[in-house]
């Protein structure tokens, strides 16, 4: 079972097998291609010259919906469904927001094809046909998306017609249908090279006569980025997305680097949105929608919308988030920094100013910050700051900083602008100390509200407040008469949970209000999570049985004494390493991270490690143990042709111990990675 393709259950997953050594010519033989298929020539392999295919279609990332991630196969996803979600486009503002593609993902035809070599619609999902689909979009104002495969069948088990030698006519029935956009996948595609098969589609589509925006999704295999501005209108650079935070973060990392590649008519596309389909918080889901758009990704909606709650409507409908990703410049956003995880991301505007991306990665709140220099604004007396999540504008000395709470992100929009100055200073917000509690035992903390603007912050006061029954108090003021640019109003709190507080996560919020020299009243919040914790227990026990701090997993959730199986929770089967069975241990897929407290209380840390059996002969791994900040312990790179290695840590004095699974260096198909026998002795 791949983890590339574009297809998330087990059944679909199976049937994905990349065939090599087939030829193109054999193919020809095989299966009846004929001219002007067989004479289409493979793309040229020298870098396109922008711009691209200069048909004025997809000038800037195409904005939409798409029903795979919300109903996979299921029989839900039928033309009821799409004329509903065409409705809310209307009804909800997203039509007027922006997205306008209502696209069709696999299982929308029939198994088999017609005596006339067509492309059947199932009757029983689409009764009308896809034609009257389309009329009914297009009668809303919005168009129609539709999908196929470069292959001789899609990507579903069940081998729906792909379009591999099909080309010319199913464009035409596209066309004729009045599809506006083409979504083509790369199962079964006969080891058939991709750049021939993804230009004859182009060349199909041309034909029509129909604008239709094109959209390869060849999972970044063959590095579209290099040679397919001249093909398609975007290309998928990675493997499927799962909702899920890891999943995301390595989509994130792997479509980043490939800025340059970007801009009108020609986009990166690290896959669909997961916003709203409930594998991630609501603050991991802003963050997944912040880089999207800072990227200048494609902002396909993957969540059913007729069960949206309206955290999710209020993500998908941010407009100032949104002319960030639609700025008509078309420049991706480039990485200007991201050391332990703290990551700044600025985007070139077309109007001059940048939006800059403060992403924390990691599980934990984070002080991240740069300069209006660092991300290009030229010299000025003062900057305007413009927070596209809280909708507020402030005053700058040229300092972009924020303290950005675990897997937030917080998005600015920055310029050198002449009327800076009736905006009130931007504030920071910051707490420093341990958020890790134990129930009944004081903690000290420190917060700081620090003036990052032009202008003084006036009256300015802090709180810092918990669940109901904790204890948090002040042990030094908490009001200032005037807080200075470059000063910072600290104050002390001591901060107790109840005894008999559950372990498990508690929300503690700081929130610091000020007025500007003018009068006007603001206010910086900032939302933290503390962690209660157990102390771990005396002796030698199994990571398996112990409550972990947090997880992030590459696919699927970490599981407790079974392999990482697939995406669903409890999937996984017994931990085999080498043909040897164990009982105990703990099933990851790069990228992971484990975390668990250790309170300065343990002192090693054993397991035997390596890839699942499960995959066969793939995947390949490292496996690290960090001790607080420290790497104590790693193995280099493992595969399934090796037998479990044994690894251990001294983790002596530490407070938390991570362990880490990164990938081989060659992506992260199939890699399932075992913590076998998995012990820590205190």
């Amino acid at each position: 079972m791949r983890h590339l393709p574009t297809r998330t259950t087990r059944t679909t997953r199976t049937t994905r097998r990349r065939v090599v050594g087939a030829l193109a010519t054999a193919l020809l033989c095989t299966t009846g291609l004929t001219a002007p298929e067989a004479l289409a020539a493979p793309a040229s392999t020298e870098a396109p010259v922008s711009p691209a295919l200069a048909d004025g279609l997809a000038l800037t990332p195409p904005m939409g919906f798409n029903n795979w991630n919300s109903t996979h196969c299921r029989a839900e996803f039928n033309e009821t469904m799409v004329k509903g979600i065409a409705d809310l486009f209307v009804e909800k503002g997203l039509k007027d927001a922006g997205y306008q593609y209502v696209n069709l993902d696999d299982c929308w035809a029939l198994p088999s094809r017609n005596g006339d070599g067509k492309l059947v619609p199932d009757p029983v999902r689409f009764p009308n046909g896809i034609k009257a689909v389309a009329d009914y979009v297009h009668a809303k104002g919005l168009k129609l998306g539709i999908y196929t495969s470069a292959g001789t069948k899609t990507c579903d088990s069940v081998g729906f017609p792909g379009a591999l030698g099909h080309e010319y006519s199913d464009a035409q029935q596209f066309a004729d249908w009045g599809v506006d956009y083409l979504k083509y996948d790369n199962c079964n595609n006969q080891g058939v090279d991709a750049k021939l098969r993804y230009t004859t589609m182009r060349d199909a589509l041309k034909a029509t006569g129909r604008p239709i925006v094109y959209s390869l999704c060849e999972w970044g295999q063959n590095k579209p980025w290099e040679w397919a501005s001249d093909v398609g209108h975007l290309w998928r650079t990675t493997g499927d997305i799962s909702d899920n935070w890891g999943s995301m973060l390595s989509i994130l990392k792997q479509n980043l680097p490939l800025a340059p590649h970007a801009g009108p008519g020609h986009w990166n596309d690290p896959d669909m949105l997961e916003v709203g389909n409930g594998g991630m918080t609501d603050t991991e889901y802003r963050s997944h929608f912040s880089m999207w758009s800072v990227m200048a990704a494609p902002l396909l909606i993957g969540s059913d919308l007729r069960k949206a709650s309206p955290a999710t409507f209020d993500i998908l409908d941010n407009k100032e988030v949104i002319a960030v990703d639609q700025d008509p410049l078309g420049k991706q956003g480039t990485v200007l920094s991201s050391e332990g995880g703290r990551w700044v991301i600025a985007k070139e505007m077309k109007d001059g100013s940048r939006t800059v991306a403060l992403f924390n990665e990691t599980g934990s709140a984070q002080h991240i910050a740069t300069t209006t220099a660092a991300v290009g604004l030229p010299a000025a007396h003062g900057y305007t700051l413009r927070d596209l999540w809280q909708h507020r504008s402030y005053n700058t000395a040229g300092a972009v900083s924020a303290t950005v709470p675990a897997h937030g992100t917080v998005l600015l929009r920055v310029s050198a602008d002449r009327h800076w100055a009736k905006n009130p200073p931007a504030v920071e917000v910051a707490l420093d100390g341990s958020l890790l509690m134990e129930a009944g035992k004081p903690v000290s903390l420190t917060s700081a509200v620090t003036d990052l603007g032009r202008t003084p912050a006036r009256r300015v006061s802090v709180a810092l407040s918990g669940p109901t029954g904790w204890k948090v108090a002040a042990a030094s003021p908490t009001t200032a008469g005037t807080v200075r640019t470059g000063h910072s109003l600290r104050t002390k709190w001591r901060v107790i949970p109840p005894e008999g507080t559950a372990a498990g996560s508690y929300d503690l919020t700081l929130r610091a209000a000020y007025r500007s020299p003018s009068g006007i009243r603001a206010e910086s919040v900032l939302p933290l999570t503390v962690s209660v914790v157990v102390a771990p227990p005396s002796g030698v026990s199994y990571l398996g049985d112990l409550p972990w701090l947090s997880t992030t997993n590459g696919f699927g959730p970490v599981e407790r004494n079974t392999s990482n199986g697939e995406s669903a929770a409890g999937d996984g089967h017994p931990i085999t390493l080498g043909g040897v069975v164990y009982a105990k241990g703990l099933g990851a897929h790069a990228p992971s991270a484990i975390e668990y407290y250790t309170g300065k209380r343990c002192r090693t840390v054993t397991a035997d490690v390596g890839v699942d059996d499960e995959k066969g002969a793939k995947g390949t791994v490292a496996f690290e143990i960090w001790a607080d900040g420290t790497k104590v312990a790693s193995t280099g790179v493992l595969t399934n042709a090796m037998p479990a290695q044994p690894v251990s840590a001294d983790v002596t004095g530490a407070q938390v111990v991570r362990l880490v699974v990164t990938d081989g260096g060659d992506g992260v198909d199939s890699d399932h990675a075992d913590w076998a026998d998995a012990r820590l002795t205190c």
